[in-house]
This record gives structure tokens, sequence and C-alpha cells, in this order.
């Protein structure tokens, strides 16, 4: 086992560790944070596998845009912790059955013939890009599945602003409408201040 193998152990633990903390913790916000912890070593294993993008986008837009929103969410929508944990041994059965299939599915990978020692990884030349080859197929040949995905993650994020501006009891909210039709004369009152002789002619 050579360094390269010790490190990719190492991230897996971490990994299958902060996955663990995700789906047993109580908090919804440590639940993400354990999420943050699982996408930066999931980065470390892209890393050791040559994909220093795919390792840098996880790291900038899911640890640093994704999670901020789920974040913003979690925490805008109150969720009610008491009532979500009503349900959950009615739906236990049914997660233990999919968890079932992923590790049948990982264990058939694990075991498949191009996984195994036999099959060595491709040597790149010292200026080999995945960043320049992923551009390629990207804008060439999955164009139309990026576009897509683009209008996806339009369509969430114009449903996490409404989800943020819906009015609740209590909550102090701007009506930009009436603040746009106000005029001077209502806000501004114009008081005259006597100077400092007129005071003290007026106490004489």
């Amino acid at each position: 086992m050579n360094f390269l193998d010790i490190v990719f152990y190492v991230f897996a633990t971490i990994t299958v560790f902060a996955a663990m903390g995700v789906i047993t913790s109580r908090n919804p916000v440590n639940a993400a944070l354990f999420l943050v912890l699982a996408f930066c070593s999931s980065a470390g294993i892209w890393m050791t596998l040559e994909a220093e993008f795919l390792a840098i986008v996880l790291v900038l837009v899911y640890v640093g845009a994704v999670m901020v929103l789920f974040l913003f969410v979690v925490m805008m929508l109150d969720i009610n912790l008491v009532r979500l944990r009503e349900g959950f041994w009615r739906w236990f059965p049914f997660g233990a059955a999919i968890a079932g299939v992923m590790v049948f599915e990982m264990i058939y990978v694990l075991g498949a013939r191009q996984t195994s020692d036999t099959v060595n990884a491709v040597a790149h030349p010292a200026n080999y890009s995945n960043t320049k080859e992923l551009g390629r197929l990207l804008y060439t040949q999955y164009v139309y599945p990026f576009e897509l995905a683009a209008v996806l993650l339009l369509l969430a994020m114009v449903a996490a602003i409404a989800l943020t501006l819906r009015r609740r009891v209590g909550v102090k909210s701007q009506i930009v409408s009436e603040q746009v039709q106000v005029k001077a004369g209502d806000r501004v009152r114009i008081v005259k201040e006597m100077s400092a002789d007129s005071n003290a002619a007026a106490s004489k």
C-alpha cells in the first residue's frame, strides 16, 4: 500500500463518518455542517484521482454556495423538529431497503473486473489538463443537459427567494409599493427653532 492509497482511505473514512453524521444528527444545522465535511473529504478523493477541477468545483459550488443556501433555508423555514421526527419509524423500512440497494450496488461495483487491482489508472502527460477536456465535452457533446441543469438551478434559486419573501405573522417587512408612493411632506416636518437670544428674551 503506497501513500496515495493511505490518503484515499483516510478521506473515505472521513466521508463515511460525515455521511453518518448527516443522517443521524438531530439538529438540521449540525447535519448541514456534517454535509460540508463530507463534501470537503470527497474533494480530497477527487484530488487523488487527478480531477482537480471537479475537486475545486465541489468546494466552491457545493460548500460555498449550495450549503450556504441550505443553512439559509433551514433557518428561515423554522422547522418544527418534534413534528419532523414523528414519521421516522414509519419510513424506516423504506429507508433501510434503499440503503440495502445502495450497499449492494457499491459491493457490485467494487467487485467488478473494471475496478479490480489489475486495472491501472490511465497515465496522463505532464501538460494534460482535465479542465480543458471536461470543457470540451461539456460544451459540445453535453451542451443540452448542461443548459437543462442551468434552468433547474435557476428554478431552485427563484423558489428559495419566494420562500423567504412569504408573509408571516409577527415579522416586519417592507412594502416597496407604499414606500415609493410616500411624499416628502408626509415624512418631513419643518420645526422652527428659536435662537439663544430669542429664548432669553422670552424668559424675561
